[in-house]
């Protein structure tokens, strides 16, 4: 299995422009559902500092992001402390899987 570097590129100048974005969109950490388009949801990613995202809902059907959210239920129950979806791992590697979800 080899790499492909212009795809790899390719996904890391999407990355970089979905966290300008986020960036510049985010308005506070209690935002309002109004800043989150139609057919994404947003999460918070982080093991101490957290971190919003908005992501698409077609990421709820894959295996590897149910993992994550299995992972938050063990962690958080139904009590997410940021007010919203909370799901504890690396902020890198949440990119990492958004990333490879968004590729498919």
């Amino acid at each position: 299995m080899g790499i492909r570097l212009p795809s790899l590129a390719l996904h890391a100048k999407q990355i970089l422009k979905l966290q300008s974005l986020l960036t510049r969109n985010q308005l506070s950490r209690a935002a309002t559902t109004a800043d989150v388009p139609k057919g994404h949801f947003a999460v918070y990613v982080g093991e101490n500092q957290k971190r919003r995202f908005v992501v698409p809902i077609s990421f709820l059907n894959h295996p590897s992001f149910q993992d994550l959210l299995t992972q938050a239920e063990e962690e958080f129950g139904y009590d997410h402390p940021m007010g919203g979806l909370t799901i504890p791992c690396k902020e890198a590697a949440f990119i990492d899987l958004t990333s490879c979800l968004n590729a498919l």
